[in-house]
């Protein structure tokens, strides 16, 4: 059963009537949002789409998915579900020794990063042996093969991948109308499309944060505008985009990282708007993602004052609260990496997260360590069997949405040209 919390109902109310009507970009010939009817559960799909195998959940997996996600990891031991809500990281770049992390601990799979690549095969090579290593381990299933691919100053695979320019691009795009929003989905699933040829399955992107500009030091270009409604309408197009790939996108830094003026990697920002500012400013974006069909939202390392003060949002249950509860997104949430300052210094930062509502925790400082910390706390009852099932449970419906996804989108021989050519046309229109 989805976690949910009492802490913030006057919050969580207060912030839906002042999200009325601030729904960003109305879509393709005005369609509304990708959810799907009835009333929400608190089991991420609609009451009436439960009794429909086939229905979708509104983040991509069906209700059968999902329910078979459940039967599947209901059967786990603890270090099983441990694994499978991690997304590891490793030094160096030999396939063979991340494949046997991955088998050894479980894991979802793996962040690659710059250090970790090599060229083109080599890539193929790392993420072809942690899908074994996975299939290897009895899941049927794809592994999570993530990277930061934004475009402009994050790309890991740089000389690898095609380069794209920054998200900024995107937002003054979409202000042409029609033909720039669709540069901009286009060039999302280009991006997408060219991910799987190397073998992934997951891009930590779009950055969904409104930007203030020059003090704002961690996200500046990485955001696609300073104007809310304009970055909503960005974000609308590359969640549709990634979601035609059959890549699973990651809207991030939830509840908007854009206006601090401290850096995560270092400590913990504080972001001091009320509710009605965030929702005036941060979160149409975010919103515009979860009516697009977002399947998965990051939360930054934040301290939210207003929401809950002085404790950081990755570890929040209020946070995690609002973000379902208010913005109505149901689909998987993930840390940021905790390996950044904000949380490091923080007592057993894991087991904290998936407590207060992660689904899947990204990249921690030491992966085997905090694999071997949340196993004993599912052991314990310190994270309750239904907690960790829950997370896991939600990790795997979505990755058996984008191995059917990808089923039936293939991608052409001439991705990396394609995507030169998105890359191109969004450069033209900045």
């Amino acid at each position: 059963m989805r976690r949910r919390t009492t802490a913030l109902p006057a919050l969580a109310a207060a912030a839906v009537l002042v999200l009325t009507g601030c729904s960003g970009d109305p879509g393709p010939q005005g369609q509304g949002p990708a959810t799907s009817p009835g009333a929400t559960s608190s089991a991420g799909t609609s009451t009436s789409a439960a009794a429909d195998p086939d229905a979708p959940t509104g983040w991509g997996p069906t209700a059968g998915e999902l329910e078979q996600a459940r039967a599947l990891v209901a059967g786990w031991d603890a270090a099983q579900l441990a694994g499978q809500v991690i997304v590891g990281r490793f030094q160096g770049a030999d396939p063979d020794e991340a494949a046997a992390m991955v088998r050894e601990l479980h894991l979802s799979g793996l962040c690659v990063t710059a250090g970790n690549v090599v060229d083109a095969e080599q890539v193929r090579a790392l993420n072809a042996a942690i899908s074994e290593a996975v299939a290897a381990d009895g899941r049927d299933f794809p592994a999570l093969l993530g990277v930061d691919q934004e475009g402009g100053v994050v790309s890991h695979l740089r000389g690898i991948a095609t380069e794209f320019p920054s998200f900024a691009h995107a937002g003054p795009a979409v202000a042409q109308g029609p033909a720039g929003r669709d540069v901009v989905r286009r060039a999302a699933e280009t991006t997408g499309l060219e991910l799987r040829e190397l073998g992934f399955t997951w891009v930590f992107a779009p950055v969904a944060d409104v930007t203030v500009g020059a003090a704002d030091p961690t996200i500046g270009t990485r955001s696609p505008s300073t104007d809310p409604e304009l970055a909503a309408r960005a974000v609308r197009a590359a969640v549709e985009g990634f979601n035609a790939a059959g890549v699973v996108s990651t809207t991030k830094h939830f509840p908007g990282h854009g206006s601090v003026t401290a850096d995560s990697h270092e400590s913990l920002p504080v972001l001091g708007r009320t509710v009605e500012e965030l929702a005036a400013t941060d979160l149409p974006p975010f919103e515009a993602a979860v009516e697009a069909g977002a399947p998965a939202v990051m939360i930054g390392h934040l301290d939210v004052e207003a929401i809950d003060p002085g404790v950081p949002s990755t570890l929040s249950a209020p946070v995690y609260d609002f973000l379902r509860d208010a913005v109505g997104f149901e689909g998987v949430t993930i840390t940021d990496s905790l390996g950044m300052g904000a949380v490091m210094g923080r007592e057993k930062p894991a087991v904290t997260a998936l407590n207060a509502g992660a689904d899947l925790l990204l990249m921690p400082p030491d992966t085997r360590n905090t694999h071997a910390v949340v196993t004993a706390a599912i052991e314990s009852g310190e994270v309750t069997r239904e907690r960790a099932e829950e997370a896991a449970a939600m990790v795997v419906a979505l990755q058996m949405w984008q191995q059917r996804v990808a089923g039936e989108v293939e991608v052409p021989a001439n991705a990396s040209e394609l995507a030169g050519e998105a890359s191109r046309e969004l450069d033209a229109m900045y």
